[in-house]
Protein backbone atom coordinates (compact mmCIF):
# COMPACT_ATOMS: atom_id res chain seq x y z
CA UNK A 1 0.00 0.00 0.00
CA UNK A 2 2.97 1.87 0.62
CA UNK A 3 4.37 1.65 -2.98
CA UNK A 4 0.99 1.95 -4.33
CA UNK A 5 0.82 5.51 -2.56
CA UNK A 6 3.95 6.73 -3.59
CA UNK A 7 3.30 6.08 -7.08
CA UNK A 8 -0.07 7.97 -6.94
CA UNK A 9 1.41 10.78 -5.08
CA UNK A 10 3.85 11.07 -7.85
CA UNK A 11 0.74 10.84 -10.89
CA UNK A 12 -0.71 13.87 -9.13
CA UNK A 13 2.20 15.40 -9.01
CA UNK A 14 2.51 15.08 -12.93
CA UNK A 15 -1.19 16.00 -13.74
CA UNK A 16 -0.41 19.27 -12.00
CA UNK A 17 2.04 20.17 -14.00
CA UNK A 18 0.48 19.16 -17.34
CA UNK A 19 -2.22 21.15 -16.18
CA UNK A 20 -0.18 24.16 -15.48
CA UNK A 21 1.08 23.74 -19.16
CA UNK A 22 -2.03 23.09 -20.46
CA UNK A 23 -3.38 26.38 -18.85
CA UNK A 24 -0.32 28.90 -20.24
CA UNK A 25 -2.14 30.97 -22.53
CA UNK A 26 -0.52 31.18 -25.91
CA UNK A 27 1.25 33.98 -27.10
CA UNK A 28 2.26 33.86 -30.46
CA UNK A 29 -0.40 33.27 -33.01
CA UNK A 30 -0.94 33.26 -36.40
CA UNK A 31 -1.98 37.01 -38.31
CA UNK A 32 -5.70 37.24 -38.81
CA UNK A 33 -4.90 38.38 -42.19
CA UNK A 34 -1.65 36.78 -43.03
CA UNK A 35 1.02 37.33 -46.07
CA UNK A 36 3.57 35.64 -47.77
CA UNK A 37 7.07 36.19 -48.50
CA UNK A 38 8.09 37.52 -51.95
CA UNK A 39 8.32 34.67 -54.23
CA UNK A 40 11.89 36.35 -56.04
CA UNK A 41 12.97 36.90 -51.87
CA UNK A 42 16.52 35.91 -50.88
CA UNK A 43 16.34 36.17 -47.38
CA UNK A 44 17.27 39.84 -46.20
CA UNK A 45 16.91 39.82 -42.22
CA UNK A 46 16.32 43.59 -41.32
CA UNK A 47 16.15 44.38 -37.04
CA UNK A 48 14.61 47.79 -36.71
CA UNK A 49 14.80 49.57 -33.41
CA UNK A 50 13.98 45.95 -31.49
CA UNK A 51 13.66 45.64 -27.82
CA UNK A 52 12.99 42.77 -25.50
CA UNK A 53 12.64 41.87 -22.18
CA UNK A 54 11.64 38.22 -20.64
CA UNK A 55 10.88 40.22 -17.55
CA UNK A 56 9.09 44.07 -17.81
CA UNK A 57 11.64 46.96 -17.17
CA UNK A 58 14.61 43.73 -17.68
CA UNK A 59 15.67 44.87 -21.25
CA UNK A 60 17.83 41.70 -23.08
CA UNK A 61 17.96 43.79 -25.89
CA UNK A 62 17.91 47.21 -26.08
CA UNK A 63 17.07 49.35 -29.59
CA UNK A 64 18.68 46.76 -31.88
CA UNK A 65 19.41 48.19 -35.52
CA UNK A 66 21.36 45.78 -38.35
CA UNK A 67 20.65 44.63 -41.94
CA UNK A 68 21.61 41.09 -43.16
CA UNK A 69 21.82 41.43 -47.00
CA UNK A 70 20.55 38.41 -48.84
CA UNK A 71 23.19 35.48 -48.89
CA UNK A 72 25.12 37.24 -46.29
CA UNK A 73 27.21 35.09 -43.49
CA UNK A 74 27.26 37.20 -40.23
CA UNK A 75 28.32 36.20 -36.89
CA UNK A 76 26.78 37.21 -33.76
CA UNK A 77 29.27 37.27 -30.71
CA UNK A 78 29.42 38.49 -27.37
CA UNK A 79 30.17 37.66 -23.63
CA UNK A 80 27.48 35.46 -21.71
CA UNK A 81 24.23 37.44 -21.28
CA UNK A 82 24.86 39.87 -23.81
CA UNK A 83 21.48 38.97 -26.04
CA UNK A 84 23.30 36.81 -28.61
CA UNK A 85 20.41 33.52 -28.09
CA UNK A 86 17.76 36.57 -27.79
CA UNK A 87 17.97 37.52 -31.17
CA UNK A 88 17.71 34.08 -32.50
CA UNK A 89 14.51 33.57 -30.57
CA UNK A 90 12.87 36.09 -31.70
CA UNK A 91 13.86 36.00 -35.55
CA UNK A 92 12.15 31.97 -35.25
CA UNK A 93 9.30 33.83 -33.67
CA UNK A 94 9.50 31.98 -30.23
CA UNK A 95 8.86 35.64 -28.84
CA UNK A 96 7.59 38.75 -29.57
CA UNK A 97 9.75 41.72 -29.65
CA UNK A 98 8.66 44.82 -26.99
CA UNK A 99 9.11 46.80 -29.47
CA UNK A 100 10.42 47.17 -32.57
CA UNK A 101 10.01 44.92 -35.79
CA UNK A 102 11.52 42.42 -37.31
CA UNK A 103 11.70 42.04 -41.26
CA UNK A 104 12.51 39.29 -43.41
CA UNK A 105 12.46 40.27 -47.52
CA UNK A 106 10.73 43.11 -46.41
CA UNK A 107 7.63 41.76 -44.25
CA UNK A 108 7.03 41.60 -40.72
CA UNK A 109 7.40 38.16 -39.30
CA UNK A 110 4.21 38.86 -37.35
CA UNK A 111 2.44 38.84 -40.42
CA UNK A 112 3.14 35.38 -41.71
CA UNK A 113 1.87 32.06 -40.76
CA UNK A 114 4.30 29.96 -38.19
CA UNK A 115 4.38 27.24 -40.44
CA UNK A 116 5.81 29.87 -43.59
CA UNK A 117 8.39 31.71 -41.26
CA UNK A 118 9.49 27.82 -39.92
CA UNK A 119 9.93 27.09 -43.34
CA UNK A 120 11.93 29.36 -44.60
CA UNK A 121 14.05 30.24 -41.81
CA UNK A 122 16.09 26.76 -41.15
CA UNK A 123 17.86 26.19 -37.59
CA UNK A 124 20.96 24.02 -36.44
CA UNK A 125 21.88 23.73 -32.93
CA UNK A 126 24.66 22.42 -31.29
CA UNK A 127 22.97 19.09 -30.17
CA UNK A 128 20.61 18.05 -32.95
CA UNK A 129 17.45 16.34 -31.48
CA UNK A 130 16.79 13.00 -32.95
CA UNK A 131 13.60 10.94 -32.53
CA UNK A 132 12.53 7.47 -31.99
CA UNK A 133 11.83 6.40 -36.18
CA UNK A 134 13.75 5.58 -38.92
CA UNK A 135 15.90 7.78 -41.03
CA UNK A 136 13.37 8.99 -43.31
CA UNK A 137 11.12 10.16 -40.63
CA UNK A 138 14.00 12.44 -38.86
CA UNK A 139 14.32 14.22 -41.89
CA UNK A 140 11.07 14.62 -43.32
CA UNK A 141 10.03 15.31 -39.62
CA UNK A 142 6.20 14.36 -40.78
CA UNK A 143 6.28 16.35 -44.32
CA UNK A 144 5.28 14.76 -47.31
CA UNK A 145 8.71 14.12 -48.87
CA UNK A 146 9.27 11.46 -52.02
CA UNK A 147 12.08 9.09 -51.28
CA UNK A 148 14.36 10.96 -54.09
CA UNK A 149 13.93 14.40 -51.96
CA UNK A 150 15.09 12.64 -49.17
CA UNK A 151 18.06 11.00 -50.54
CA UNK A 152 19.08 14.22 -53.00
CA UNK A 153 18.87 16.27 -49.23
CA UNK A 154 21.65 13.27 -47.81
CA UNK A 155 23.74 13.14 -50.55
CA UNK A 156 23.91 17.00 -50.42
CA UNK A 157 25.38 17.07 -46.30
CA UNK A 158 27.29 14.05 -47.29
CA UNK A 159 25.36 11.80 -45.10
CA UNK A 160 24.11 9.10 -48.17
CA UNK A 161 27.33 7.35 -47.73
CA UNK A 162 27.00 6.47 -44.04
CA UNK A 163 23.40 5.58 -44.48
CA UNK A 164 23.85 3.14 -47.37
CA UNK A 165 25.94 1.22 -45.08
CA UNK A 166 23.51 0.83 -42.33
CA UNK A 167 21.42 -2.42 -42.36
CA UNK A 168 18.49 -1.14 -43.56
CA UNK A 169 19.41 1.54 -45.12
CA UNK A 170 17.00 4.92 -45.03
CA UNK A 171 14.40 2.54 -42.97
CA UNK A 172 17.15 1.64 -40.29
CA UNK A 173 15.54 2.93 -36.56
CA UNK A 174 16.82 5.62 -34.93
CA UNK A 175 16.34 5.56 -31.22
CA UNK A 176 15.40 8.67 -29.55
CA UNK A 177 18.22 11.53 -29.26
CA UNK A 178 20.10 9.21 -31.71
CA UNK A 179 22.05 7.31 -29.08
CA UNK A 180 22.70 4.20 -31.72
CA UNK A 181 24.46 7.11 -34.01
CA UNK A 182 27.44 9.23 -33.76
CA UNK A 183 27.53 13.27 -32.67
CA UNK A 184 28.53 13.79 -36.32
CA UNK A 185 26.11 11.20 -37.81
CA UNK A 186 23.49 13.36 -35.78
CA UNK A 187 24.73 16.58 -36.98
CA UNK A 188 24.46 15.42 -41.00
CA UNK A 189 20.74 14.54 -40.41
CA UNK A 190 20.25 18.25 -39.19
CA UNK A 191 21.83 19.76 -41.96
CA UNK A 192 19.95 17.21 -44.16
CA UNK A 193 16.84 17.98 -42.24
CA UNK A 194 17.14 21.35 -43.52
CA UNK A 195 18.52 20.70 -46.70
CA UNK A 196 15.20 19.53 -48.01
CA UNK A 197 13.66 22.61 -46.96
CA UNK A 198 15.20 24.53 -48.89
CA UNK A 199 15.42 27.72 -46.45
CA UNK A 200 16.00 30.79 -47.24
CA UNK A 201 18.08 31.90 -44.14
CA UNK A 202 19.71 29.28 -41.99
CA UNK A 203 20.39 30.28 -38.20
CA UNK A 204 23.49 28.00 -36.58
CA UNK A 205 24.24 27.58 -33.32
CA UNK A 206 27.61 27.13 -33.61
CA UNK A 207 26.95 23.77 -35.37
CA UNK A 208 31.01 21.89 -35.09
CA UNK A 209 31.84 22.86 -31.91
CA UNK A 210 31.10 19.64 -29.67
CA UNK A 211 32.77 17.72 -32.17
CA UNK A 212 36.25 15.98 -32.54
CA UNK A 213 38.73 17.48 -35.69
CA UNK A 214 37.95 14.79 -37.80
CA UNK A 215 34.54 14.86 -37.84
CA UNK A 216 34.28 18.68 -37.74
CA UNK A 217 36.01 18.95 -41.12
CA UNK A 218 33.23 16.35 -42.96
CA UNK A 219 30.29 18.55 -41.28
CA UNK A 220 31.79 21.92 -42.13
CA UNK A 221 32.14 20.67 -45.60
CA UNK A 222 28.47 19.78 -45.81
CA UNK A 223 27.64 22.92 -43.90
CA UNK A 224 29.77 24.96 -46.87
CA UNK A 225 27.55 23.59 -49.42
CA UNK A 226 24.10 23.93 -47.31
CA UNK A 227 24.90 28.19 -47.02
CA UNK A 228 25.98 28.37 -50.39
CA UNK A 229 23.17 31.55 -51.60
CA UNK A 230 21.92 31.49 -48.55
CA UNK A 231 21.51 33.70 -45.65
CA UNK A 232 23.32 32.41 -42.53
CA UNK A 233 23.34 33.58 -39.61
CA UNK A 234 26.28 32.28 -36.55
CA UNK A 235 25.77 32.41 -32.81
CA UNK A 236 29.18 32.05 -32.47
CA UNK A 237 30.82 30.83 -29.39
CA UNK A 238 34.68 30.06 -30.67
CA UNK A 239 36.18 33.01 -32.15
CA UNK A 240 38.42 31.47 -33.88
CA UNK A 241 35.53 29.63 -36.05
CA UNK A 242 34.01 33.04 -37.77
CA UNK A 243 37.33 33.84 -39.39
CA UNK A 244 35.46 33.30 -42.42
CA UNK A 245 32.33 35.39 -42.08
CA UNK A 246 31.13 38.42 -44.36
CA UNK A 247 30.40 40.41 -40.70
CA UNK A 248 30.24 40.44 -37.28
CA UNK A 249 27.91 41.71 -34.50
CA UNK A 250 28.97 41.99 -31.08
CA UNK A 251 27.04 42.23 -28.66
CA UNK A 252 27.09 44.10 -25.19
CA UNK A 253 24.28 43.86 -22.59
CA UNK A 254 22.01 43.68 -25.31
CA UNK A 255 23.43 46.49 -27.46
CA UNK A 256 24.97 46.33 -30.63
CA UNK A 257 28.66 48.11 -29.85
CA UNK A 258 30.58 46.76 -32.73
CA UNK A 259 30.16 45.52 -36.27
CA UNK A 260 32.74 44.58 -39.37
CA UNK A 261 35.17 41.76 -40.33
CA UNK A 262 37.35 39.78 -38.30
CA UNK A 263 40.55 41.75 -39.14
CA UNK A 264 38.42 45.28 -38.90
CA UNK A 265 37.41 44.36 -35.82
CA UNK A 266 40.83 42.63 -34.36
CA UNK A 267 42.33 46.53 -35.71
CA UNK A 268 39.82 48.12 -33.63
CA UNK A 269 40.73 47.13 -30.53
CA UNK A 270 37.72 46.87 -28.96
CA UNK A 271 35.67 44.51 -27.04
CA UNK A 272 35.81 41.94 -30.18
CA UNK A 273 39.54 42.42 -29.51
CA UNK A 274 39.37 41.41 -25.66
CA UNK A 275 37.29 38.57 -26.58
CA UNK A 276 39.84 36.94 -29.16
CA UNK A 277 43.11 37.77 -27.30
CA UNK A 278 41.30 35.63 -23.80
CA UNK A 279 40.27 32.86 -26.15
CA UNK A 280 44.14 32.70 -27.55
CA UNK A 281 45.30 32.98 -23.72
CA UNK A 282 43.20 30.11 -22.93
CA UNK A 283 42.37 28.91 -19.14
Amino acid sequence: MAEKFTVIQSGFTALERIQGILAEPIEIRDPVAPRSLPADGRGEIRFEGVWFAYKPNEFALQDVNFVVAPGEKVALVGPTGSGKSTIARLLCRLYEPTRGRILIDGVDIRDLPQAELRRHVGTILQDAFLFSGNVIDNIALGDDYRFEEVVAASQQTEIAPFIEQLAEGYFTQIRARGTNISGGQRQLLALARAAIRKPRILLLDEATSSLDTATEFVVQRALTELLRDRTAVTIAHRLSTIRNVDRILVLRRGRLVEEGTHAELLALGGLFARLYELEQIGP
